[in-house]
């Protein structure tokens, strides 16, 4: 907690903040531009100042669990993190966009490997907890311009099932903060919309938490789309269950399955590699139209399996994700984490090893299974 601002003055200590290694990021975002429309306190290290001495001072920040205040001030600090690759002139216009889903995954590269938030569940769910809030920070004060205002809430409120500290409550408090921490017109109105989300939440069962679903079939029919009354109690026709393992290399899948006693084919990606004489830096089309067909095979004959790959990114899941439920089975997502350091000391003992900058690329593209992307979750540290 030495990074807590602390009653009864609430400063923050920005010189020990720089001693313990941001000081890096401080000198990147005082060099970018922010739009003056938006920003008229200039460049990101400027607004990031104003956000964090708003958010320390707010009533409703005071008031949480010392843990909750540290994760809520460290996205702060972070929040804009993203800017720094994303910012652009487009038409004479200083844009950054994505800048929140990159941010999230440069904060999470950064606490892993140098703060070594990871390799235990608790460490885990702390930075994950802050990676979600930098990644949704900007959802308050645009959830009037949502579709489905409520569906979109639930889904980032179900990533409070994974992350216990993570909720609604703290993504709008961090948010007011991100609006009261700069200079313009539409402060006020801003503040508002942030308000109103946080009533919308409430009214719907998920501000403090994730809404209550009556089973995890019912929970991810409606949080993937189906027009369905979110608290409606649904038929489960899945015949089964698939296992799609998630991780970085060197962190134990093959160790897993058999430590948990999981005794169902396995379809891995490395031993088709090995098959057909393909390495890990060549193409994988063909790998994975192999591992798909194989995958076909067992699907129509209601078997289930492991699909056993990396598959560190929302869209590599999502594409597995859908051929299995196209065969109406249902979808296990397990993400496997270790210490960054023990990650790597693994890897060398592998017979194969990937090289490490490989694995270091991979880690900058990480993004962990969000509960919304399946009918089960889970998240093992190994």
């Amino acid at each position: 907690m030495f990074l807590l601002p602390k009653a009864p003055d609430w400063r923050i200590d920005w010189e020990r903040l720089r001693a313990v290694g941001f000081d890096g990021f401080f000198k990147q975002m005082a060099e970018v531009e922010q739009n003056p429309s938006w920003h008229g306190e200039g460049d990101v290290w400027s607004h990031t100042q104003m956000v964090c001495q708003k958010l320390v001072k707010m009533s409703a920040y005071q008031k949480l669990p010392p843990l909750q205040r540290q994760e809520v001030f460290l996205a702060a600090l972070l929040h804009d993190i993203g800017k720094m690759v994303c910012t652009r002139l487009e038409e004479g216009q200083w844009i950054s966009p994505s800048h929140t889903i990159v941010g999230a995954r440069m904060a999470r590269e950064y606490l892993r490997v140098e703060f070594g938030l990871g390799g235990t569940l608790e460490t885990l769910r702390i930075r994950e907890t802050i990676c979600n809030l930098i990644r949704y920070h900007s959802v308050p004060t645009h959830i009037l311009d949502q579709t489905e205002p409520e569906r979109r809430l639930m889904k980032i409120a179900s990533n409070g099932e994974l992350t216990p500290d993570f909720t609604i409550e703290l993504l709008c408090i961090l948010e007011e903060a991100d609006v009261r921490g700069r200079i313009y017109k539409g402060m006020e109105e801003s503040v508002e919309t942030v308000l109103l989300c946080a009533q919308l939440a409430e009214e719907i069962g998920c501000y403090k938490g994730a809404f209550s679903f009556p089973s995890s079939y019912a929970a991810h029919a409606y949080l993937s789309g189906r027009n369905i009354v979110p608290g409606q109690a649904l038929y489960d026709d899945t015949w089964g269950e698939v296992i799609l393992l998630s991780g970085l290399p060197g962190t134990g899948k093959d160790t897993w399955l058999r430590e948990y006693n999981i005794h169902l084919p396995v379809i891995s990606l490395d031993e088709i590699r090995k098959e057909m004489g393909v390495l890990p830096t060549e193409h994988q089309g063909v790998v994975v139209a192999k591992a798909r067909e194989t995958a076909k095979e067992y699907l129509r004959k209601k078997q289930p399996f492991v699909w056993n790959a990396t598959n560190i990114t929302a869209s590599l899941r999502e594409k597995q994700v859908r051929l299995f439920h196209e065969y109406h089975a249902s979808v296990r997502i397990v993400y496997l984490e270790t210490g960054w350091e023990e990650e790597l000391r693994r890897n060398k003992e592998r017979k194969e090893a990937v090289p490490e900058q490989v694995i270091g690329k991979m880690q900058k593209s990480l993004t962990l299974p969000e509960r919304f992307e399946a009918e089960n979750i889970q998240w093992e540290c190994v």
